[in-house]
């Protein structure tokens, strides 16, 4: 009988051992609320891209990323951003061309590595520049997103410019029409949109 209660108590005291060894390497590997914080603008940095930035680049006609259109070809075609090219993630505006992933990681590679590359899709909460991003990501490719969509800089430029310059830019300045990228031309003497330069830069 010792012997039976002695066992199980050697169980007993396992199991509580285990238990308790689980809660602490579980609370330990736990990030902090600063850690979990500081990760998010690590990213955040990381990955999105000033708009301002690009417009600013695109009035010096200097534009130092390599600016990716998402949207399908007849989408790009009719309107894009000047400076961007096409790599369509779509085969028409209504079907998607996510399967199409050899094509996809070909053209991004054929980029090269020189310049950071930038993307956009239709719209700030559109998943197509995500969904992209993904796929290259697993592929070893690496690309940064414009911090918003075709909708926001063709269709709400009062969203994200800054007010002071609602009066003082035009849109049409800075959409270009057919296949080619385009190349920025306008009779306006632009300001620059954020004089910060460099991380701090807007």
């Amino acid at each position: 009988m010792k012997k039976t209660s002695f066992l199980a108590l050697v169980v007993v005291l396992s199991i509580v051992a285990s238990a308790l060894t689980t809660y602490a390497v579980t609370n330990l590997q736990k990030p902090s609320q600063e850690e979990l914080i500081s990760e998010f603008y690590a990213v955040e940095n990381a990955v999105h891209v000033s708009p301002h930035g690009i417009r600013t680049a695109i009035m010096k006609n200097h534009l130092n990323v390599t600016l990716v259109d998402l949207r399908s070809q007849e989408e790009y075609e009719r309107e894009h951003i000047i400076g961007a090219i096409n790599i369509p993630a779509y085969k028409d505006p209504d079907t998607s061309a996510y399967g199409d992933v050899e094509r996809i990681v070909k053209s991004f590679r054929d980029l090269g590595t020189e310049q950071d590359i930038v993307v956009y899709c239709y719209s700030m909460p559109c998943m197509t520049g995500r969904k992209i991003g993904k796929i290259l990501a697993d592929e070893g490719v690496y690309v940064k997103h414009l911090g918003i969509g075709w909708n926001e800089w063709r269709h709400f430029w009062q969203l994200w410019n800054h007010e002071h310059e609602w009066d003082i830019t035009k849109v049409e300045d800075f959409i270009a029409i057919g296949k080619e990228p385009g190349r920025f031309e306008s009779d306006v003497e632009y300001k620059e949109a954020c004089p910060i330069g460099g991380d701090l830069g807007c």
